[in-house]
């Protein structure tokens, strides 16, 4: 079988999994997003289930046929339906367990599988494979009475399960009397009968993720799909800190042979405050407030208002670009990289995107922490930063590695952090705060609007900023006045 991007992602935002349609895990790191991928055949060309193969996890129906999934509505719990050839049918659910419990968010580092028989006498094979250093061997396990370890690359993950450990180990056909659960956790002692346990965890992580959904503002046209893209996008935030990863993968080509495999297992200032702006318009404010408190913690540690243009989930700065050689990629298509170079590029628009994700602190009611006066002053040496630096070349939104241009776009961003600077130190009762960036503001306007384009555009001709000044909100996005469709210039 070919590697397919038709995957199904299920996580709890703190770990995730990528399901093909076969019901296989292949793609899920541990013990966060950017980890080492114990589940890594998503960039192994070795054919799945084989004798030498690893990095999965597949619970295979014997002589299966006909495979259907869907979602328990409004979750990212995955339902396969498999059946085979005699009309056997089983049913496994894959979900991430993730809930309130003792007053905070439980969310482990662990996937829960559970096999209901349908009809007939299924018979499954189930092979637990993780891998560990990047794909360069299979992890090692240990036996016991009803639990197998696995030592994966930066710690061991223990498999509890009702199933027989023996016909695991064997990988042995078996049949499917009952249901059967499967929790790959911690490497500590399962507390409580495994079933009911399981059972309990799957129905609480149904309500959490049901409750969350229901407090979305969702339009009625294209409901489904909004909910649906809503739970990806949320699925994208490593919840402990707030940041927000650009995806959950790395290393898939931007086209075939390319070699433009990227990782994007981090937390782009750019890319996120996208992220936020499209769940802020869904009333997703818990996404918003842990990403403000992830961005308070950048800006704290940003050296004389630099801002990098990605960093780490845990906000590490350091984000070393190397290849994992013991992969083949994508479809044979490599390299595999882990780490992105672009931490150390200088891409000016970083200034406007951080800002203008916290300008919303300043004017939003609704938020349970408004910033105050300590917060503006920790913005202004970002605001000193793209003064400095609005009509100098970077690398650009496209992050080009060999070369460096004036952008109009990162110009732009520039001319916002200035502006909403303003807007804040209004609010504030700031008022020569709110002259002095203003000015800045209307000088960098005026440069950006000499020509109908603006400053040299690489991409893409662009309306002036004047005109989008004009029509702009205190913390809006300039991409709020392009047509989605025709790309044309519209008002409020």
């Amino acid at each position: 079988m070919t590697a397919t991007l038709d995957l199904w992602p299920i996580g709890n935002c703190q770990v995730s999994a990528l399901v093909d349609r076969a019901g296989r895990f292949v793609w899920g790191c541990t013990p966060r997003v950017d980890g080492d991928p114990a589940f890594c055949s998503l960039l192994d060309d070795a054919p799945p289930a084989g004798e030498q193969a690893f990095g999965f996890w597949e619970i295979d129906l014997d002589g299966v046929v006909e495979s259907h999934q869907s979602y328990l509505r409004n979750t990212p719990v995955l339902v396969t339906r498999h059946v085979d050839e005699r009309g056997n049918s089983i049913e496994v659910i894959d979900f991430c367990p993730r809930y309130k419990r003792s007053g905070r968010m439980y969310r482990p580092v662990a996937f829960a599988r559970i096999v209901r028989p349908l009809s007939g006498s299924p018979r499954i094979r189930v092979r637990l494979r993780p891998a560990r250093q990047w794909g360069a061997s299979r992890a090692p396990t240990t036996r016991g009475s009803n639990h197998i370890r696995y030592q994966v690359d930066s710690s061991v993950m223990r498999l509890s399960t009702t199933a027989a450990i023996g016909w695991l180990e064997d990988e042995r056909l078996f049949r499917v009397e009952r249901s059967l659960y499967f929790f790959l956790g911690p490497d500590e002692s399962f507390v409580g009968e495994i079933g009911s346990s399981v059972e309990s965890m799957l129905d609480q992580t149904v309500d959490e993720w049901r409750s969350w959904v229901r407090g979305l503002a969702t339009p009625y046209e294209w409901q489904e799909a909004v909910i649906r893209s809503a739970i990806t996008l949320k699925l994208c935030q490593h919840e402990e800190t707030g940041a927000i990863v650009a995806a959950l993968t790395t290393s898939i080509p931007e086209h075939a042979g390319s070699e433009r495999n990227w990782d994007y297992r981090y937390c782009w200032v750019r890319d996120a405050y996208y992220t936020v702006q499209a769940l802020n318009r869904l009333g997703a404010l818990d996404v918003l407030e842990s990403y403000l408190e992830y961005l308070r913690n950048i800006v704290d540690n940003a050296a004389s208002g630099h801002i990098q243009p990605l960093y780490g989930v845990g906000g590490e700065a350091t984000l070393v670009e190397r290849e994992a050689t013991a992969l083949s990629g994508y479809r044979g298509m490599g390299p595999v990289r882990v780490g992105n170079q672009a931490y150390e590029q200088i891409q000016h628009d970083a200034y406007g995107q951080i800002i203008l994700s916290n300008a919303q602190a300043f004017f939003d009611h609704r938020l349970l922490r408004v910033a105050g006066i300590e917060d503006f002053e920790a913005l202004e040496p970002i605001g000193e930063r793209a003064w400095e630096n609005f009509d100098k070349p970077d690398a650009g939104l496209w992050e080009l590695r060999t070369k460096s241009h004036v952008h109009t776009y990162s110009a732009a961003m520039c001319w916002a952090a200035c502006d909403r600077l303003a807007n804040a130190a209004e609010v504030l009762g700031l008022a020569g705060r709110h002259a002095f960036w203003g000015d800045r503001a209307e000088k960098c306007g005026c440069t950006l609007s000499r020509q109908p384009g603006g400053l040299t555009a690489i991409a893409c001709r662009r309306p002036s900023l004047a005109t989008i000044s004009t029509r702009a909100s205190c913390n809006c996005l300039i991409s709020d006045f392009l047509h989605p469709t025709t790309r044309a210039f519209w008002g409020r």
